[in-house]
């Protein structure tokens, strides 16, 4: 028996492609899906999940079917799953309160710290010399409000501030591949695997390997600042993409 038998444990990534992406050649949805050997499990699959979404009606359908689409016949119920999804899961509380209560922010400067259109996940990544997009206007609203729909439709517990649940098996988190390519750690833990066949699979396979950290390995992960709130979500990101002296041993 090997250990991924006596462990069974799955760590799936999702790069998410918009709503109507089967139209769209070069960003569609991908899925990748690893053992708790990091071994993958299947065939890492590419192509639009908006139907896949439509006919699920809980967790176990929802997990079951990303499964299927990998050509693999292991039931995910036989252990917990960790999922990382490579979109924004939430907007500011600036632009929430906007929007609900039409309460306007203080004086609005530069766009990196526009409070509307960044989250403090998004203000801390720039703050690393980075440039993540914006949901609000950078036109990848399509994708994020198709991860949000999967977390209120399969996983809409929020844990804390970046993990969302269904309260069972299901774990959920958001991932940034463009900020683990500054990351020794994921690239180590990425080399052993061959070429996948698109650049969509491959950020599957990373956020893939972003869930193997938060499950096994989460204090080499950014934690969440104090002040976040819950309901704007935390991107996870490796500690030794930033700070190469203060990589955690757990």
């Amino acid at each position: 028996m090997t250990g991924a038998d006596q462990r069974r444990e799955w760590f799936i990534g999702w790069d998410v492609g918009g709503w109507n992406c089967d139209k769209n050649k070069n960003s569609r949805d991908a899925i990748a899906i690893l053992d708790a050997n990091h071994e993958i499990v299947g065939t890492p699959w590419r192509g639009n999940l908006r139907e896949c979404i439509n006919s699920c009606s809980t967790s176990i359908e929802w997990i079951a079917a990303l499964f299927d689409l990998c050509g693999s016949g292991v039931p995910p119920e036989a252990g917990p799953v960790t999922l990382a999804i490579d979109t924004r899961l939430g907007f500011s509380e600036a632009f929430i309160q906007l929007v609900t209560q039409s309460k306007a922010a203080a004086s609005i400067e530069a766009s990196n710290t526009n409070p509307y259109l960044f989250r403090r996940t998004e203000h801390y990544l720039f703050e690393q010399g980075l440039s993540p997009l914006s949901a609000i206007k950078d036109m990848i609203g399509s994708q994020a409000t198709k991860g949000m729909h999967v977390l209120a439709r399969f996983a809409p517990k929020i844990v804390e501030c970046g993990v969302w649940s269904d309260g069972s098996n299901l774990t959920a988190i958001e991932a940034y591949p463009s900020a683990c390519k500054r990351s020794e750690t994921i690239q180590a833990l990425h080399r052993p695997y061959p070429v996948l066949s698109h650049a969509d699979c491959e950020d599957a396979l990373t956020c893939a390997l972003v869930a193997s950290l938060f499950a096994e390995k989460r204090g080499a992960l950014i934690p969440p600042e104090a002040d976040v709130s819950p309901s704007e979500g935390w991107i996870w990101v490796p500690m030794d993409a930033f700070f190469q002296d203060a990589l955690p041993s757990s």
